[in-house]
């Protein structure tokens, strides 16, 4: 028998939906036959599956061990001695969750039973260096992401800032593993691997919803600051739509919706520049709309590439910045969120305030010799 409490972030969903993610290898079938049985009750009474979960309420699972261990993927028996989690990313080996004991020596974190994904996590906060906190506090955590780091794993063996964020949070607080099988922690916005800057987490499943509302209804407004090609004097709003190309990995903006066809998305950007200096311009970027390649594309588009791009620049500008600073990726960085004020009890700390991640020191000393 094992007994599970719901704190807040188990609540507000259904008992079936918890009860697949507490047993991700159970079939449904299977659950709802145990809800039936009262192998699975719900504050001690029979239960169908369909009520809403609220904080302290009890949900006692009358397994086996066996069975337990069998529909959770956390089987006690697949533990591995003293092996290192960082070597388990590399060689790929399939991640389970669940229990696990660690302890860290500061350049690795060795795994005493069971649970890989944890070690994963830990192995990530260790591995990935150069990541900063710009703002934390009960449900939010705001990162600053340097370049050469992915937001999220784009294959199963990468390290990424959402596994590095599980690892900072487990080592503060080691008993977030226990909601580990119901609730992680995740980034709420996306930077390519070479744009650095702020990204935006949720610590609690108030906070997620908070940031994703906030995201998905365009309430926070989001700034940028690059290098672009040529000489910028005035602001400007820019507006296009945004065709992909899935099989360059780079996308195409057009003026006209109607040449550009079924799928193309609107995308719009604005920007002011801050200083001028023998060609180039120092800019302030804000999206409006959030997609892939979007700045780039845009500024691209309009005859101003950003220094560094190999994908939308131009190859003998980037090839000059690359011999002369060492510059092999495009200058693009989140400096800036603002958020909008809130009536939410979760947004209320945030409501009207901006949070800033400062530029990388190369960026600045890029900026300092080309006197921008």
């Amino acid at each position: 028998m094992r007994t599970i409490a719901i704190g807040n972030n188990q609540a507000g969903q259904r008992l079936d939906k918890f009860l697949h993610k507490y047993f991700p290898l159970a079939p449904m079938g299977f659950l709802y036959k145990m809800l039936r049985k009262k192998n699975i009750t719900l504050n001690g009474k029979k239960a169908s599956g369909a009520e809403l979960l609220a904080p302290e309420d009890t949900v006692a699972v009358f397994f086996s061990e066996h069975t337990l261990a069998k529909f959770s993927g956390r089987d006690k028996e697949c533990g591995t001695e003293d092996a290192s989690a960082d070597s388990l990313v590399r060689t790929n080996i399939p991640l389970e969750d669940g229990g696990i004991a660690l302890s860290g020596d500061g350049a690795e974190t060795r795994i005493k039973t069971g649970n890989l994904l944890t070690a994963a996590y830990m192995a990530a906060y260790n591995k990935l260096k150069g990541i900063t906190v710009v703002y934390e506090d009960e449900h939010f955590l705001f990162l600053n992401k340097p370049v050469g780091v992915l937001t999220q794993k784009a294959a199963k063996e990468d390290a990424s800032l959402n596994e590095w964020m599980i690892g900072y949070l487990l080592a503060k607080d080691a008993s977030l593993e226990k909601d580990l099988p119901t609730f992680r922690p995740s980034v709420c916005n996306r930077l390519d691997r070479n744009t650095s800057g702020i990204v935006l987490c949720g610590k609690s499943l108030p906070g997620l919803q908070f940031l994703n509302a906030c995201i998905r209804e365009r309430g926070v407004r989001k700034f940028y600051r690059t290098i672009c090609v040529g000489e910028i004097t005035q602001s400007k709003r820019l507006e296009g739509w945004l065709v992909k190309d899935t099989v360059r990995n780079k996308v195409k903006i057009i003026s006209d919706k109607a040449a550009a066809g079924e799928g193309a998305v609107l995308v719009q950007t604005a920007y002011t520049p801050i200083a001028i200096s023998e060609g180039y311009t120092l800019l302030e970027v804000e999206l409006f709309t959030g997609k892939s390649h979007q700045i780039r594309a845009q500024m691209a588009a309009i005859g101003h590439p950003l220094i560094g791009d190999t994908k939308y620049g131009r190859e003998e500008i980037n090839r000059r910045f690359r011999e002369k600073h060492g510059l092999n990726y495009h200058l693009l960085h989140a400096c800036c969120v603002k958020f909008p004020q809130s009536r939410s009890q979760y947004g209320l700390g945030l409501g009207g305030k901006a949070f800033a991640a400062p530029c990388p020191e190369s960026f600045l000393e890029l900026q300092k010799e080309l006197a921008l």
